[in-house]
């Protein structure tokens, strides 16, 4: 089996055992990077040359006897809106084309655990609406169906890990930027507890909001690299054991009514909850917090702190922006101060009626988004076209989230994600886990 599509449980005592060499893992991954990009257009910068460099010196390092750290030699990809050593942030824009001279803090944690940065991959515009023909790069594609959206703005990591171009990938998630993509990409996407891994050396998008997390081929492999992310082990305990007894909410009525649903996705949804049932979870319904409510209270807080970043560079050069992205920002201009903070009210009211259902269960299930990825022909026109999903709550609370694939509509990837309680990271892999395992859902890929 080619070594790319190895999972990193592997990888990770092959590479530190000397059976597999690191400069061999990176060799294999720049060849599928060669054979699959073309079309994907995930990566905007490719640093082979550097990747090979840091290849060689951990090889160097490992046959000295030194000690490796838990993602010795595993490549990653950096989603291009972290300040990374070598090449430019462009942050998906023409308005900036930064040359990185240091790291963003999670991406030093990264190369301390061993891992190699490949390069960057594309971003929607500083993390705005998308995919935009009109900006620093032509948006990346789906590696299910070209003709479809990856999601974002984490979508370059989505379609880079979709497509076994690299296991991992950092994403930024601010509305569903890392669960959306994975959703509509058929891998998994996990959004930790807020203030869990340093923002530092990340572009904001809005502050109150942003979180950065893994996109990862599986659910364990995800969790390997959110402990190098956190620098401790926050995940990984949950891996590989059971959750028979375990209280799991299904928040059905979330969802089930909602028009934008589609048939496929209300199906897959029961039978996720069927599967946990048989391994041993207690399935109830529950009811959720409004998500009309939640959705414009975290809104107009992003659109506010959005705006205010952005203004003195809307102002002094708006041509440098792209379409998508100006009419994004321009939903921030008029925002009073009293009308963020009725949302923040809006918000903290939510967070304790969630932190109250997760008191009384382990974990909530619900879907990622509402339907399989949308035509890129669908954001051609001049209105901004939303997606229907039910991500941005757990922006707003701050909950852990993890998607995952649950199962298909007309061959396109649908996702589920599971929420828990502040710092229950170990609980939503453990359940996501057993739950990958049982079924043969995230074992299917794209056709290459």
């Amino acid at each position: 089996m080619n070594p790319a599509d190895l999972p990193l449980s592997e990888l990770a005592p092959m590479l530190r055992a000397g059976d597999l060499t690191a400069r061999e893992l990176i060799e294999a991954h720049l060849s599928r990077i060669e054979a699959r990009d073309g079309l994907i257009r995930a990566f905007v910068h490719l640093d082979a040359d550097g990747a090979r460099r840091a290849a060689d010196q951990a090889d160097r390092a490992r046959a000295s006897g030194a000690t490796t750290g838990p993602l010795h030699g595993i490549p990653f990809a950096v989603k291009d809106l972290l300040e990374m050593v070598g090449g430019e942030n462009r942050c998906g824009s023409r308005q900036q084309a930064a040359r990185g001279t240091q790291d963003a803090a999670v991406i030093a944690r990264l190369r301390r655990a061993g891992a190699i940065p490949l390069g960057r991959v594309a971003t929607y515009e500083f993390a705005l609406t998308g995919p935009g023909g009109d900006t620093a790069y032509p948006p990346a594609r789906n590696p299910w169906h070209p003709d479809r959206i990856t999601g974002g703005s984490s979508s370059g990591s989505a379609a880079a890990v979709a497509a076994g171009m690299v296991r991992i990938a950092i994403g930024t998630d601010t509305g569903g930027s890392v669960r959306s993509p994975a959703a509509y990409c058929g891998i998994v996407g996990l959004k930790p507890s807020r203030d869990l891994l340093p923002m530092a050396g990340v572009h904001p998008l809005s502050p109150s909001l942003d979180h950065l997390g893994p996109l990862a081929a599986s659910v364990g492999d995800a969790a390997l690299m959110l402990d190098a992310m956190a620098g401790r082990a926050v995940a990984m305990p949950g891996i590989g054991r059971d959750i028979a007894g375990l209280r799991i909410a299904y928040a059905r009525d979330w969802f089930a009514d909602d028009p934008d649903a589609d048939p496929a996705l209300i199906q897959a949804m029961d039978d996720a909850a069927s599967t946990l049932s048989m391994l041993g979870a207690r399935i109830s319904l529950t009811p959720m917090p409004d998500y009309a409510l939640a959705e414009s209270a975290a809104a107009l807080i992003l659109h506010d702190e959005s705006f205010r970043h952005h203004r003195a560079m809307l102002r002094a050069t708006p041509e440098r922006y792209g379409r998508q992205a100006r009419q994004a920002l321009a939903g921030g201009i008029g925002i009073t101060p009293d009308a963020v903070a009725r949302a923040r009210r809006a918000g903290q009211r939510i967070t304790a009626r969630m932190d109250a259902l997760l008191y009384g269960c382990d974990a909530i299930i619900a879907p990622t988004t509402l339907a399989a990825a949308p035509p890129v022909s669908a954001f051609a026109g001049e209105e901004t076209v939303w997606t229907a999903m039910r991500t941005i709550p757990f922006n707003l609370t701050g909950h852990p989230a993890l998607s995952l694939p649950v199962g298909f509509s007309s061959g396109l990837p649908l996702g589920m994600q599971i929420i828990a309680a502040h710092g229950a990271e170990a609980m939503i892999c453990r359940i996501g886990a057993a739950f990958e395992a049982a079924t043969d859902v995230s074992a299917q890929s794209p056709a290459f």
